[in-house]
């Protein structure tokens, strides 16, 4: 990697299958594509020994491993999508931060941001491709492995669940520490959260430059605030985010990727959310399709959502929450997803019967369309 920035590789592979592609930029396609959320994980067999007896952000900072774990699904299943393989915590860590996977209770912030002065220890400038260089090697190389199949999604996490994380220390039922900050120190918590802008745009930048061919945004802690909290904290800056990277992009001459924001629970701000320059809003399962479509419009590309515990269905049920979901959708300007990731639990057969029945129905639907 270059000091100033990852190396541009221009000399990829020619992309086979573009149908992802086409549908977040709302063109037609013969058929709705498809991928999951943590696709790549505990549930597959060979997830489990590649990353047996390996800490788990040693494995995110190997870019061969991240290559081999995005590339897993992908030969079992006919997906219309890559996301590479990485965690949205790793911009914590490039701002400083310990972070750790405690086996049974998941990332663990030793020393979490406590007071406003614990601000003053983090990096108040980072250098993504000193810091993050390992996740745009992993894109590099995983972009030619896949030998131009199909696309490659990069991702980062959206400020305020990073900045929810660094205050509560891991997870939480009630984000009330971080909350806390919001009431209690509302210039404090926007100072943190435009520090963890400026490295999102600069990391998303980057993953781009490196061979990403779209970004997704996940805002996934959306659901702990009202209306009111995230007008004023959370939206801002995933607006923001959309609007610098693609200004970036132009001014670096790199291509102008399509942009999915996925905030979970945050159906409450679907309009603003289809305000904000995103070519793909991603949904959970909380909201029907129409209902979606209705208040979001016909122009912006949908992205979702079926509940992730339906794959505990058997197979002919799946395939009947399936035909009734991309039915709902309609088959332009949609993208078939889960409502949130995968589960370590849930079987690939029944994953495999989730991704061959949006291919099927869909394909159904477009030839009675």
């Amino acid at each position: 990697m270059e000091k100033n920035g990852p190396v541009v590789l221009t000399e990829f592979p020619e992309l086979k299958n573009d149908t992802f592609l086409r549908a977040a930029h709302g063109e037609e396609t013969e058929y709705i594509p498809v991928w999951c959320m943590r696709q790549a994980g505990r549930y597959l067999p060979e997830f489990r020994e590649t990353r047996a007896a390996q800490d788990f952000f040693a494995t995110c900072r190997s870019p061969e491993k991240c290559c081999e774990l995005t590339l897993q699904p992908l030969r079992r299943f006919p997906l219309d999508a890559a996301i590479i393989f990485s965690d949205i915590l790793v911009v914590p860590q490039a701002l400083g931060m310990e972070v750790v996977m405690v086996p049974g209770k998941g990332p663990t912030f030793p020393e979490p941001l406590k007071e406003v002065e614990d601000l003053l220890k983090l990096r108040q400038k980072v250098d993504v491709a000193a810091e993050l260089g390992y996740v745009f090697q992993a894109i590099t190389l995983t972009r030619h492995k896949l030998e131009g199949k199909v696309p490659l999604i990069g991702f980062s996490g959206a400020p305020w669940t990073l900045m929810s994380y660094m205050i509560e220390g891991g997870g939480s039922n009630t984000m009330a520490k971080a909350k806390a900050w919001l009431y209690r120190h509302p210039e404090a918590s926007h100072r943190l959260l435009t520090l963890l802008t400026d490295v999102i745009v600069d990391y998303l930048v980057g993953q781009v430059a490196a061979g990403a061919q779209a970004l997704q945004l996940f805002e996934s802690h959306a659901g702990h605030l009202g209306p009111e909290q995230f007008a004023e904290f959370a939206l801002p800056a995933i607006r923001c985010i959309a609007k610098r990277v693609k200004s970036k992009l132009r001014e670096d001459d790199l291509p102008l990727v399509p942009m999915i924001i996925f905030a979970k629970d945050a159906h409450y701000a679907l309009e603003d959310l289809a305000q904000c320059g995103y070519e793909v809003i991603g949904l959970d399962w909380t909201i029907s399709p129409q209902a979606a479509r209705q208040r979001i419009g016909k122009d912006i590309t949908l992205q979702g959502n079926l509940d992730p515990c339906a794959l505990y269905a058997p197979k002919e049920k799946i395939g009947e929450l399936v035909k009734k979901m991309v039915e709902g959708f309609g088959s332009k300007h949609y993208i078939a997803n889960l409502g949130h990731g995968l589960y370590p639990d849930m079987s690939p057969e029944h994953v495999g019967a989730f991704v061959d029945a949006v291919h099927r129905h869909s394909r159904h639907l477009k030839k009675c369309s």
